[in-house]
């Protein structure tokens, strides 16, 4: 029979297709245990429990050691590597994150994306805080939709502009008990454009999660905009240890595009919590249901990516009235069918995403952040900070 060292040097011809990296330089390989019949058991670490190409890992694990001589035998079993785990190979990718200390009370990290607009993904993100909320977690919201944000609006915070404090840290407006929200939409007039190309988004974001003074958090829920372009692949390289949210409809289109999301999702690493089905139906105020948007797409996503689906959310009057008035539809009428749901919902978030402990570093005057620079100021907005050109 081969030693463990034979066979981890045989590993090394298993290749990810996406890193073009074996599994050993990848720290992939969990363990190795051979047995006297010739049986060789492999345990492989994947970064998502859902990932797409699990079956390549297990065909070319199989093919590998199965090469070996004295090896009659292959078991494959998969594992997920801790968000500590991944941390490290997102540094040994070069992709490191954030620098050490930022972000380091918030517990939970939870990226909430569709594959297009026009999903509720928004309206879902406010509430799911709300609910959170509800449920007496600490929770702040960052609207990352540079080009369609909306939190200021439906927080009723769209007259409020942050400040600066001692640290020359961003302090975040707060909205209904306690909710902490950032969006571009305080720095800017309302319904300005923002017209960005790839660096300045980079930028902007960094600052929003370095810069910003969010204190201690159970949640911080970052509302994505739809697509895979800049803003989501920027999120992963900054936040390797976040989790990730697909929200869909019933609607086949609509859950084939939030696919591409999800393969978006797997090529950076990151993780895939589960699946939320919003304007599952129509109902009416009279209780009448009717699934103008189709039925199971949801779904079928969920059991496509081999995820949870967290729930579905129907569509009703007050989830759209409540969104325009500012204030969350699980605070002004947790009675109504959706806002039970979306409730349920975050009830499953936090038994999928649990509140680690989290350090509190003792707090020293540090020299002010250098990223006070391009979030553009409202008239009268504190000195430090100043749009450069795009």
């Amino acid at each position: 029979m081969p030693t463990q060292d034979q066979i981890r040097e045989a590993l090394r011809a298993v290749i990810d297709p996406e890193l073009r990296r074996d599994i050993v330089e990848l720290e992939m390989v969990r363990s190795i245990d051979i047995h006297p019949n010739g049986v060789v058991d492999v345990m492989v670490s994947l970064t998502t429990p859902g990932c797409p190409i699990r079956s390549h890992f297990q065909t070319g694990v199989a093919q590998a050691v199965r090469a070996l001589d004295g090896v009659a035998h292959v078991n494959v079993s998969f594992d997920v590597l801790s968000a500590d785990e991944k941390g490290k190979l997102q540094s040994k990718l070069g992709r490191g994150g954030l620098p050490d200390g930022a972000l380091a009370q918030v517990a939970n990290v939870i990226c909430i994306g569709s594959g297009k607009g026009g999903v509720g993904k928004s309206s879902v993100t406010a509430n799911l805080a709300a609910a959170l909320t509800a449920e007496g977690k600490r929770v702040g919201v960052l609207d990352a939709d540079v080009w369609g944000y909306s939190q200021p609006r439906m927080f009723g915070l769209g007259a409020l502009r942050p400040k600066v404090n001692d640290q020359r840290k961003i302090v975040p407006p707060v909205a209904h008990d306690g909710i902490k929200v950032m969006s571009i939409g305080f720095f800017i007039e309302e319904d300005a454009a923002v017209v960005w190309r790839g660096p300045m988004l980079h930028k902007a974001l960094t600052q929003f999660l370095e810069d910003v003074d969010w204190g201690v958090l159970d949640y911080l829920l970052v509302d994505l905009p739809p697509g895979t372009g800049d803003v989501s692949m920027t999120l992963a390289q900054l936040l390797p240890q976040a989790q990730f949210l697909l929200v869909t409809t019933p609607q086949p289109v609509a859950q084939k595009v939030a696919r591409r999301s999800a393969e978006m999702a797997h090529k950076v690493r990151l993780e895939i919590a589960g699946v939320i089905e919003n304007m599952t139906a129509f109902v009416t105020p009279g209780g009448e249901r009717f699934p103008i948007f189709g039925e199971g797409g949801g779904e079928l996503l969920a059991n496509d990516l081999d995820v949870p689906l967290l729930g579905k959310v129907p569509l009703t009057m007050a989830l759209r009235e409540q969104a325009d008035a500012g204030i969350p539809l699980v605070m002004s009428d947790p009675d109504d069918a959706a806002a039970q749901a979306l409730r349920q919902i975050a009830r499953g978030l936090v038994a999928l995403a649990p509140i680690a402990p989290i350090s509190l570093p003792v707090m020293q005057a540090a020299a002010a952040p250098s990223g006070l620079d391009v979030i553009p100021p409202r008239p009268k907005q504190p000195a430090g900070m100043s749009l450069p050109m795009a």
